[in-house]
């Protein structure tokens, strides 16, 4: 079987719900469990055994959970989905040359080299299927035709034994000269532009075919050059070639402890050298590591693994820190069920790189910052991680909610973005001091009854007076409010009702008040 310049032979090896796979394996969760991964509050992806239960990509959460309660939901990490496809990747490209990733889960390589030394496409396919297998993927699919296009399409519609459809081959093989007719009864939601895609329905236009048998330069005219590119890959017409990736450099660092070791500062003095040779090999491809991701292996191989961020680039020293400090959060927390015995490895893993370049020092250094960081980051390493922190602008509608404090050196990762709109949240100005733990408190009226607020938000009677646990009573002189506030009322864990008030008293001091749970509390003073 000939090749055409123009149109090359391409096998396309596809992993069905991959994302969903790499995540589950990633959480040890149990195989057959109905499983969806969220982003942005909708399902992303999801199982097998969660689609049979009715669950679809773009259904919201909570119907995912009411049409499958034992469901399984994760928080979809793009990070996750390609660093577990690696180790796939590396298996083909020790099998074969040429590998062209087209994204986690699929990829491509030219069909005529694995072809003769097979003997044939199909047992090359195959072959590749069996290596894929033992890496754990046992669904995978295989499609080759002429074209990438038709190769990914083949790929998908190759019956799986796995996935409900019939028959037992999972290998696709359009012949060369065949893709046109291949892909013509196949609809045009195949093609990726949603705007083509919702309009050639309208025009009565439904199927690659009938699109192909368009004129071209109508279709160019019309469309444009993105809808001349589509059009062409209707009509089985696609030299796009499978470009083969350089395979990177492993640059992880391996340390191995015989006999294992139970303590910090052992296992910490024994990276020193590994942490430099680490940092030495990325710098050597002109690369700082950004985020560290340390694994601690246990001699009765439980492991432990954690991500460490750095607003800058990692030192050696700050590479040992790190594990020791991942090993002492551990020892405070008895292990937490993660690491039960000495450690007997410990793996340093770049989870995010950056060009050298962009982490240059000037000529005459970064100023007082880069006192400020080398003076609290030696601090840090007497008192521990959490010994030195940092105070970071979040998301919230109280005060004490608007912070979130990050260890000194740690990328900050904000849960809640300060950029929402956040409704019913406290105006500015906000108060300058902000309790960690609001401070108890009574408020009176002018007969010296406690003040309260009804269901329908209607004061009992005038705030007149405050009361401090110790007794001490202050006059006011002006007060504002109640604003309610009524946070995840559906949630009845979780479920919040207060209401807020603010408050000057006879001194000019001016107070944040919250009435909630039937008591008075103080949670911030405007200075």
């Amino acid at each position: 079987m000939f090749e055409s310049s123009r149109q090359p032979r391409l096998l396309v090896l596809w992993c069905p719900d991959w994302p969903v796979h790499a995540h589950a394996v990633a959480e040890r969760l149990p195989d057959g469990a109905p499983v969806a991964l969220i982003d942005k509050n909708t399902v992303l992806a999801c199982s097998a055994s969660a689609r049979a239960e009715g669950v679809k990509r773009g259904m919201r959460q909570r119907e995912a959970q009411a049409r499958c309660p034992g469901i399984h939901l994760l928080r979809y990490d793009a990070t996750l989905d390609a660093r577990a496809f690696e180790p796939v990747l590396t298996a083909l490209e020790g099998a074969l040359p040429g590998v062209h990733p087209l994204r986690p889960g699929m990829l491509a390589v030219r069909a005529r080299g694995p072809a003769r030394y097979y003997g044939g496409e199909r047992a090359a396919a195959l072959s590749l299927l069996g290596t894929v297998a033992e890496l754990g993927v046992p669904t995978a699919r295989a499609g080759v035709a002429d074209g990438l296009f038709a190769a990914e399409r083949a790929a998908r519609l190759a019956p799986s034994p796995f996935g409900g459809r019939p028959g037992t081959d999972p290998v696709t093989i359009i012949p060369s000269g065949e893709t046109a007719a291949f892909l013509a009864p196949l609809p045009v939601a195949l093609l990726d532009d949603p705007e083509l895609v919702s309009l050639l329905p309208r025009l009565g236009i439904r199927t690659l075919g009938a699109f192909a048998a368009l004129a071209e330069a109508d279709v160019a005219a019309r469309f444009g050059p993105l809808g001349a590119r589509l059009h062409a890959l209707a009509a089985g017409r696609d030299p796009r070639p499978a470009t083969p990736r350089i395979p990177p450099r492993d640059v992880d660092a391996v340390v191995d402890f015989e006999p294992p070791l139970d303590r910090a500062d052992q296992v910490a003095f024994r990276m020193r050298t590994a942490s430099e040779r680490f940092l030495d090999e990325l710098l050597e491809q002109r690369l700082v590591c950004t985020a560290l991701r340390v694994e601690l292996v246990g001699a009765d191989g439980e492991a432990s693994e954690r991500v460490w961020l750095h607003p800058r680039s990692f030192t050696a020293a700050e590479v040992v820190d790190r594990v020791r400090w991942q090993l002492e959060a551990l020892s405070r927390s008895g292990g937490a069920g993660e690491l039960r015995s000495p450690v007997a490895r410990v793996r340093l893993t770049p989870e995010s790189v950056d060009p050298v370049g962009a982490h240059e020092r000037g000529i005459w250094g970064t100023g007082p910052d880069e006192g400020v960081h080398s003076g609290l980051s030696r601090v840090q390493g007497m008192l521990g991680h959490e010994g030195v922190g940092t105070a970071v602008a979040t998301g919230g509608r109280m005060p004490a909610d608007r912070q979130q404090r990050v260890a000194w050196g740690d990328r900050p990762v904000v849960a809640r973005d300060p950029r929402r709109p956040w409704p019913g949240a406290v105006p500015p100005p906000h108060p300058a001091t902000v309790y960690e733990i609001p401070r108890p408190i009574a408020v009176e009226d002018a007969r010296g009854k406690p003040v309260a607020v009804t269901e329908r938000g209607v004061l009992s009677a005038s705030p007149a007076v405050l009361v401090s646990p110790t007794g001490a009573r202050r006059d006011l002189t002006a007060w504002a409010g109640p604003w309610p506030l009524e946070e995840r009322w559906w949630d009845p864990e979780s479920a919040r009702a207060a209401q807020r008030f603010q408050m000057v008293d006879a001194s000019g001091e001016a107070w944040l008040l919250v009435l909630d749970a039937g008591g008075w509390w103080a949670h911030g003073r405007y200075d």
